[in-house]
């Protein structure tokens, strides 16, 4: 296969990406994860980071230095957003692109609360660096869980994952920053993507209790012309983890070679029913 490049989501870093992709794909492609700018142990950079097409210059920028001149994007949730804007204003370097679950169009309502209090000035500061960290360890198993319901998380996700590393106090600064400025970008920015080219499969989970799929999701379906959206029944914000496969035969398409996702999807889709009927029947 081609380079494959994996773009992480909010509150995340490159082992959310890696921790699902690196061992099943290890030896087949060159696998680029990055933390975004401002995540993980990337530094934040200027202010143009702070919005979705900034991160995909800085991608854009990443690649060339490492001499990987097209690849395969894939992109989970908030990355979704970069990887349309890498799409709009990189296409040179872009095979195809590869949607999980993703982040993409306006949506009703807002954001969540800790999300406004941390992008305010002053007191975004003093909250992430007395109470995020301390609040955030003590949520994090249960939030964990949520982002994989209604799917079981792995059991490893948390170490394997590290997501606690959004706790620190610059990058739970950075994360509330990227959020709080999202619905403005996509609302500006979601019209030019009629204008994509490049090849698109998004993977979306129907009970995504995280990002309305049937906004963002659809919304590429129709906006893209070259664009193959995959459903699966039962699964929630991760099919990187929970639909794995079907996410690699899907970048295999990408790469130009004969799949039947949908077949897979309709597998995937028993398996899920049953895992689900047993997850309730647990006490």
């Amino acid at each position: 296969m081609p380079p494959i490049v994996f773009i992480h989501g909010a509150s995340g870093n490159l082992r959310d990406q890696e921790a699902a992709f690196l061992a099943p794909l290890k030896g087949r492609a060159e696998l680029l994860f990055v933390d975004r700018p401002g995540h993980g142990y990337s530094q934040r950079g200027g202010p143009e980071n702070a919005y979705p097409d900034g991160q995909a210059a800085a991608i854009s920028k990443l690649m060339e230095k490492l001499g990987i001149r097209k690849a395969i994007i894939v992109a989970h949730s908030f990355g979704g957003a970069i990887a349309a804007s890498f799409a709009l204003n990189h296409a040179d370097k872009v095979i195809g692109t590869l949607y999980l679950a993703p982040a993409t169009h306006p949506w009703p309502g807002g954001i969540d609360w800790h999300y406004r209090v941390t992008s305010t000035p002053v007191i975004g500061w003093l909250f992430s660096h007395t109470l995020a960290m301390p609040a955030g360890l003590l949520l994090m198993d249960g939030a964990t869980k949520s982002v994989f319901a209604p799917n079981q998380r792995r059991e490893t996700y948390v170490e394997e994952g590290a997501p606690a590393l959004v706790l620190r106090p610059s990058a739970f600064q950075n994360n509330a920053e990227d959020v709080a400025n999202l619905l403005g970008y996509v609302t500006r920015v979601s019209p030019r993507y009629t204008d994509i080219e490049t090849p698109a499969i998004i993977m979306t989970g129907d009970s995504d209790p995280i990002v309305l799929a049937n906004i963002h999701s659809v919304g590429l379906k129709r906006d893209i012309r070259n664009s193959e959206l995959i459903w699966l029944q039962g699964v929630g914000h991760k099919p990187d983890y929970v639909a794995t496969d079907l996410a690699i035969a899907a970048m295999e398409k990408l790469s130009g070679q004969p799949r039947d996702l949908e077949a897979m999807a309709q597998a995937i889709n028993a398996r899920v029913a049953r895992e689900n009927r047993s997850n309730r029947e647990t006490p």
